[in-house]
């Protein structure tokens, strides 16, 4: 296909890539949980979002710019972190002041998040994220023929199948997940405690994200 080789296998490692947990998973898996299936599918189609951003970047030399640059690299990576922080900070804030004596009270549903705002933190989580770019410079190439006339366009084509690929695996873990929806949503105290741990582990990610290295 144009200048791809082996893509069965490059398809098998985006797989393999997208069940390791990460900031895209832990925030899909998260919204699932809190606010039901259909937002955790809505998360992981704005986190597909962010990835075709980074193939098409990947086209125009932007995302090789951004690796090859400390300055913008460094860049990137810390607004990623900050966002993924501000969100589990706003998560953790938000069970804290929630009023304790509505604990046993059940979550409205009108609580879940909108349209716009899943699919933009989805968008954000994963444009911000610097392994992304990482992944993109350093492992796509060994999929392109390096004499070939077509780079562009097979970029582009396996920076789309690593968003189907993505899209499709966070989707499972969000339908899976959302299993819980219904007896979190019943329970305000299970619900705070829910934001806490999610809410914890954005925190975590963020500092985690910060501390990547260029290679």
């Amino acid at each position: 296909m144009l200048d791809i080789t082996n893509l069965w296998l490059f398809s098998l490692s985006v797989l393999l890539l997208s069940i390791t947990p990460g900031p895209d998973m832990a925030y899909v898996v998260g919204q699932s949980v809190v606010n039901g299936r259909r937002a955790g599918v809505i998360s992981a189609s704005g986190v597909a979002l962010g990835s075709c951003t980074h193939a098409i970047a990947s086209v125009v030399g932007l995302t090789a710019l951004i690796s090859a640059s400390p300055l913008m690299f460094t860049l990137v990576k810390y607004m990623g972190a900050v966002y993924l922080m501000y969100l589990g900070g706003k998560m953790l804030l938000g069970s804290f002041t929630a009023n304790a004596a509505k604990d046993d009270a059940p979550a409205p549903r009108s609580m879940q998040a909108d349209l716009r705002s899943l699919l933009s933190k989805g968008f954000i989580t994963t444009l911000t994220n610097p392994k992304v770019i990482l992944f993109f410079i350093s492992f796509f190439p060994q999929f392109v023929t390096p004499n070939g006339e077509h780079h562009a366009a097979s970029f582009l084509i396996l920076g789309m199948v690593y968003a189907l690929i993505g899209f499709m695996t966070d989707a499972t873990f969000a339908i899976l997940a959302g299993g819980a929806a219904g007896a979190v949503s019943q329970n305000r105290m299970l619900q705070r405690l829910l934001d806490r741990i999610v809410g914890t582990a954005f925190i975590g990610l963020g500092i985690r994200l910060a501390l990547t290295r260029r290679m």
